[in-house]
């Protein structure tokens, strides 16, 4: 299972996965005005790998066969709140 994944310019760490075939006009119109322009980082073979990086494989595959697309969303920063004694 071929994709090309995109890195957005306009969402730091937000890239989007597309199934082989389809092409940045094939993504709802509310995706592209959040992501902005992309720029195609890379071409992956799914088949050939196990477990991606930051995304469960299964979920990417279901998502490219079901949608045509995956979105990955930069993780939230952690917040630490330190409380103060009286």
């Amino acid at each position: 299972m071929l994709c090309q994944v995109y890195r957005s310019e306009k969402k730091q760490g937000a890239y989007l996965y597309l199934a082989h075939g389809k092409t940045l006009a094939d993504i709802p119109e509310e995706l592209n005005a959040l992501l902005g322009q992309c720029v195609q980082v890379m071409q992956l073979n799914l088949a050939k790998r196990d477990k991606l990086a930051s995304q469960n494989i299964e979920v990417v595959k279901q998502n490219l066969k079901e949608q045509g697309y995956h979105l990955q969303m930069p993780p939230k920063a952690a917040v630490q709140v330190l409380e103060y004694g009286k």
